[in-house]
């Protein structure tokens, strides 16, 4: 999409580039715009870790989305304030550790990067975090605001209740999925109950990498988490 992307932005009067995760299809065009536009590149300290030398990806993300080159990235350090706009960064780790949205208060703008993508999520990567994800939608619906700038399933109208609908489905599920631990269930007897075979095709495109077990999977070890960690405090 490189092409595309310059043409897009080809007249347009960019200050800096903002990154709310380091995944390709976020960031991958980041080094390409910031040469050609001698424009800084700013992220959360774990992404500029990630694209400061540059990381290797699976087959089916670059078949799909080609890699991420190295760029230097700037840890963000407090609000991003420009002319017209104020964008607080807010620490939403969950889908991926970096994970960071972009809060504009004054205009009730929230650029939520992944943390959104659909109110009902049928799969998730293998490195994503059940219980940090449920936490972070916590955080961000304490904000005002209503249109919802996602990277993929954007809504400029009703996007907190969309965000909203989206914590209450991770929080049925993962009632669900406790109480089926609860009845003594192993993980696989509970992918089995829950799992409604509509991520095949994805699972086998990406060997394994997304899947609706791996959501199943994530899910359990937070219960554990908690459940160990409620453990210690009544000790």
């Amino acid at each position: 999409m490189a092409r595309a992307v310059e043409r897009l932005l080809r007249e347009k009067p960019l200050d800096r580039i903002l990154l709310t995760h380091h995944h390709e299809d976020h960031s991958g065009n980041a080094a390409m715009i910031s040469n050609w536009h001698a424009l800084p590149v700013m992220g959360h300290p774990l992404t500029a870790e990630k694209l400061n030398s540059g990381f290797p990806i699976r087959p089916h993300q670059r078949w799909v989305w080609g890699k991420a080159p190295a760029v230097t990235v700037t840890p963000l350090e407090g609000p991003i304030e420009t002319d017209h706009f104020r964008l607080e960064s807010v620490h939403t780790p969950g889908h991926s550790k970096d994970h960071t949205v972009f809060f504009e208060k004054q205009r009730g703008w929230l650029f939520s990067g992944d943390l959104y993508l659909a109110e009902r999520i049928k799969f998730f990567r293998a490195d994503e975090d059940f219980g940090d994800q449920i936490a972070s939608l916590k955080k961000v619906l304490a904000l005002d605001f209503d249109a919802l700038f996602c990277g993929h399933n954007p809504s400029v109208e009703n996007g907190k209740q969309k965000l909203r609908s989206k914590l209450q489905f991770l929080e049925d599920l993962y009632g669900r999925i406790r109480s089926f631990l609860r009845e003594g269930l192993s993980e696989k007897a509970i992918i089995r109950k829950l799992d409604v075979r509509r991520d095949r095709l994805v699972k086998w495109l990406t060997l394994g990498n997304m899947s609706f077990a791996n959501m199943i999977k994530s899910a359990i070890d937070s219960a554990s988490r908690s459940d160990s960690t409620s453990h210690h405090r009544m000790q």
